[in-house]
C-alpha cells in the first residue's frame, strides 16, 4: 500500500539550488525553475505542501529567447490611474529589469494563492555570476 509521507517541523531543512541562466531559454528555465520550487524533483513531493526548496538564480540578464519575441513581446504594467498603462518590449524590460522577466515567467507557473506566494519567496535573482548564499550551500544545475 503506498503510503504519503508529509514533511514536518522536524524536517524544515531547505534544499538550495543553483542555476546559470547564461545563454538559457527563458521558457526552459521557468520549467526547471517551477518544478524545484514545487517540489516535484523530490521524493516527498505533495501538491499542497511547501517542499521546503529554494532556487538561487546567477546572471539573470543573459537569458536567451527564440523567434521575434525580442522586439514582438511586450510587458504591461498599469499604475491604476486613468491612462496609466505603461507597455515595455522585452529589449527594454531586460535592460531595466532584467529579473523581472524570468519573475513573471515563473510566477505564471506556480498555483494561485497562498502556496503560490510561499514558493515563489524562496527564488532568489542576482544580475552577474556571485550571490550571497554560499553559506546554503547550493546544489549547481545545469541547464540545456
Amino acid at each position: 500500500m503506498n503510503k504519503t509521507t508529509f514533511i514536518t517541523k522536524e524536517d524544515n531543512k531547505y534544499d538550495w539550488f543553483l542555476i546559470d541562466a547564461n545563454s538559457t531559454t527563458i521558457g526552459r528555465l521557468s520549467t526547471e525553475i517551477s518544478r524545484i520550487l514545487l517540489g516535484k524533483n523530490s521524493p516527498h513531493y505533495n501538491p499542497s505542501q511547501n517542499i521546503h526548496q529554494g532556487v538561487i538564480v546567477i546572471n539573470a540578464e543573459k537569458i536567451n529567447v527564440t523567434g521575434k519575441k525580442e522586439t514582438d513581446k511586450f510587458y504591461y504594467r498599469h499604475s491604476g490611474t486613468p491612462g496609466g498603462l505603461t507597455i515595455e518590449t522585452f529589449r527594454e524590460l531586460q535592460n531595466r529589469l532584467p529579473a523581472r522577466i524570468i519573475e513573471k515567467s515563473v510566477k505564471g507557473m506556480l498555483p494561485k494563492g497562498s502556496l503560490g506566494r510561499e514558493l515563489f519567496t524562496n527564488l532568489k535573482f542576482y544580475k552577474g555570476p556571485s550571490h550571497p548564499h554560499i553559506a546554503q550551500n547550493p546544489i549547481k544545475i545545469n541547464i540545456n
